[in-house]
């Protein structure tokens, strides 16, 4: 096959911004609050399985299932990811969706632990494989000029997600309102309902032109991106500029194969692997060490009842839910390296300095939750943008492979380690101890910051085949 030019990825870029766009945001950005609501009804509903109106499964045995869960989300990222960058974006993020649709609905019919563990697995494969294929086409789709406030304001619906399933989980789960038997089976089905009013959406949104042009499919790429110039035409009432650049591919090369990743990632880039790494692992520690071990803190050292803990999740999930949506724009326009070592560096000073409060006993249960509040909303926008960062500053051939091995590591690494050690510092009691704790993940997240003052990529307002080209991208 002869090498081609093509204006696809600047005729996408020099869109306006239209009602379309906003379709893709919110059909695609589902996946978050998906995941979000997930974790939420299962932490709420978990002394319910303890219950005969559950499953009577014992406090081990539910962990067990929210350990099936990560793994399940781990090898839905990786397995996903590699069939969304052979077989294109659009196909998986309807698979997953639907896949995820049918496993929370067969976790709402679970009978015992068995039926439960294996269901939480397999939902935790849907979620997983949406991250992987719907970050790619997100950034696939979206304008440069857009591209970081978008991606953060998506994953930063993760705690819209939680605030959905922390108030319906409060119906749901009174004996007053739903029969208990009945109750905690329609808290997982609400994940459900969700998925099925956005699949017809989702089913809108075009296959990535990108991907369609690197693997032989041209014509359908100019059809589908003459469509969407159409679409934001008569949408905007904007008559388009003129096309100011093009590129050159060799579709002989290719390098999306596991050994083209491999090479490509250790090779090629190997900084801006270590880069991706340390924003995933590090982000990943902090919030699995702060959210779930949120609840034991306030029990144990501030005497709150089981009962009255959703209460102080709630400004905890505003403040998650603001960062991204109010600081997004700023990884636009101050730029990608100093917004996102800034938001590390100044949630691990933060997280220091609360700690240093608590072990002094200054807090009470308000003035803490308080205090996480304001950590998180620097720390997830700064979250948010490790996801923006990986989808950037790898080639468009292995991108959805790439976010899934990061976020995969991420999660085993960081996101597993987390939980089990505070469990045992808070265990102890000792307000040093878990302060030793919070220092650990103060390190990690100011060393990240450091790390992307060092080799952050400078990829605000640029075309992604400028930030990482294709392995396709013919020189000159």
């Amino acid at each position: 096959m002869a090498s081609f030019v093509t204006d696809i990825p600047h005729r996408l870029d020099r869109l306006p911004w239209s009602r379309w766009h906003w379709t893709v945001v919110i059909s695609l950005g589902i996946t978050w609050v998906l995941d979000g609501l997930e974790v939420t009804v299962v932490g709420a509903i978990g002394p319910r399985l303890q219950e005969p109106a559950g499953l009577s499964l014992g406090a081990q045995q539910i962990g067990f299932a929210a350990t099936a869960y990560l793994l399940g989300a781990v090898a839905g990222a990786l397995g996903f990811g590699y069939a969304t960058d052979r077989f294109g974006r659009k196909r998986l993020f309807l698979l997953t969706l639907v896949w995820y649709l049918i496993a929370t609905l067969l976790t709402a019919c679970s009978w015992n632990l068995e039926s439960f563990v294996v269901f939480r697995f397999l939902t935790g494969m849907g979620i997983g494989g949406e991250y992987a294929a719907i970050n790619s086409t997100i950034d696939e789709l979206i304008q440069s000029s857009r591209r970081g406030h978008v991606d953060l304001a998506i994953n930063g619906t993760w705690w819209l997600g939680t605030m959905i399933g922390s108030g319906a989980s409060l119906l749901l789960l009174n004996p007053r309102l739903v029969d208990p038997r009945l109750g905690w089976r329609l808290a997982f089905g609400l994940g459900a309902v969700l998925a099925l009013a956005i699949v017809a959406l989702r089913a809108t949104v075009p296959e990535s032109p990108r991907w369609l042009v690197l693997h032989g499919r041209r014509e359908e790429a100019e059809r589908v991106v003459a469509g969407i110039e159409r679409t934001v035409e008569n949408e905007s009432g904007v008559r388009l500029p003129p096309v100011t650049g093009s590129l050159r591919f060799d579709p002989r090369r290719r390098g999306g194969d596991l050994a083209g990743v491999a090479q490509t990632m250790l090779r090629r880039y190997p900084q801006r692997t270590l880069l991706s790494l340390a924003l995933m692992v590090s982000q990943a520690f902090l919030y699995n060490a702060i959210f779930f071990t949120e609840a034991l803190v306030l029990t144990t050292f501030f005497g709150v009842p089981s009962s009255s803990v959703g209460a102080y999740i709630f400004p905890f999930a505003v403040g998650n839910l603001l960062g991204p949506l109010l600081l997004g724009p700023l990884f636009d326009r101050i730029g990608r390296r100093p917004m996102i070592a800034g938001t590390y560096i100044v949630s691990g000073i933060l997280l220091v300095a609360t700690g240093q409060l608590f072990v002094h006993g200054v807090f009470d249960a308000k003035t803490i939750t308080l205090a996480w509040s304001v950590i998180f909303f620097f720390a997830s926008a700064g979250a948010s943008a490790a996801y923006l960062t990986v989808s950037e500053i790898f080639p468009v051939e292995i991108r959805a492979m790439a976010i899934a091995i990061v976020y995969a590591v991420g999660t085993l690494v960081g996101g597993a380690a987390a939980p089990a050690l505070f469990g045992l510092l808070i265990a102890t009691k000792s307000p040093a101890a878990v302060f030793h704790g919070y220092l650990i993940g103060a390190a990690a997240m100011i060393l990240a910051g450091i790390v992307e003052l060092t080799i952050g990529i400078d990829a605000e307002r640029r075309l992604l085949e400028e930030i990482a080209p294709p392995l396709a991208l013919e020189a000159g």
